[in-house]
């Protein structure tokens, strides 16, 4: 199975902390050496990195570990395959654009009874996760929700998820930059970090930040992971079935859909 990260900020901030956590997962501390990706948003544009080898020893990812991109919201993704060779183009976050906007995506898990409907969008790698992904934006694109509500929308994308997760494993996460919504079938967890700060221990690398000196008070920067990054904080697990719309680093909508038939 693949791992993910995802962050939600009120203020552009790095990733490189989490970011150095979650690639010694990518073939030395995990398995998943099969590609990785990351998306940061830059207002309405992505800044993105992809390579279908292991993050652990990757030269990219390195500079990606040690420059400081500050975002509000990013996606990133190591990849253990399951469907799908290992190359580039099956390499998560996947990125379109829908609405004047890009969506990006990723997905932890298999769908085994999926069959995804013909539409205006068409994945270009051979992975169940990004067949999902063209599906989802399909549903979005034909039912005409430009205009819609936050609400109306965010019950469209926990009505497919459950609806894919009844199918399989189906843990994901989904942006377009302003909002940040993740959905849990069997891992998640996620932390909020606001002050007062403190410092933070890395399970997969010897490495430990103090927030307090890298924040201001007025920050707020959470992060959802499929499984915990530190040693030394408290995560807040999801439970099967539970959603939760971020944005600006808070939680704005949450809930939990039942995901058996």
């Amino acid at each position: 199975m693949c791992e993910l990260l995802a962050m939600s900020a009120n203020t552009p901030t790095d990733l490189c902390f989490s970011f150095t956590g979650l690639t010694r997962r990518g073939g030395d501390t995990g398995p998943h050496r099969d590609g990785w990706g990351v998306a940061f948003y830059e207002g309405k544009g992505v800044r993105a990195f992809h390579e279908s080898g292991a993050s652990a020893s990757s030269r990219i990812a390195e500079v990606v570990q040690t420059h400081p991109i500050k975002s509000e919201v990013a996606v990133c993704h190591i990849r253990q395959a399951n469907v799908g060779s290992v190359c580039l183009a099956n390499t998560h976050p996947f990125i379109r654009e829908l609405w004047g906007r890009y969506w990006t995506f990723a997905h932890n898990g298999q769908l085994k009874t999926f069959q995804p409907q013909s539409g205006f969008y068409e994945p270009v790698g051979s992975t169940d996760s990004e067949a999902l992904f063209c599906d989802l934006l399909n549903q979005l694109r034909a039912s005409d929700s430009r205009e819609a509500d936050l609400d109306t929308l965010v019950a469209l994308l926990v009505a497919r998820a459950a609806d894919y997760a009844r199918q399989g494993v189906c843990n994901l996460l989904l942006t377009n930059g302003d909002w940040l919504f993740t959905f849990c079938t069997t891992k998640m967890a996620s932390i909020t970090r606001r002050a007062p700060f403190g410092p933070a221990r890395l399970k997969d690398a010897d490495v430990t930040v103090d927030f307090e000196a890298e924040t201001t008070p007025n920050d707020v920067v959470s992060v959802i992971v499929t499984e915990p990054l530190t040693t030394d904080e408290r995560w807040d697990l999801y439970q099967p079935g539970e959603w939760r719309l971020w944005r600006l680093g808070e939680v704005i909508r949450r809930g939990r859909q039942s995901i058996t038939d």
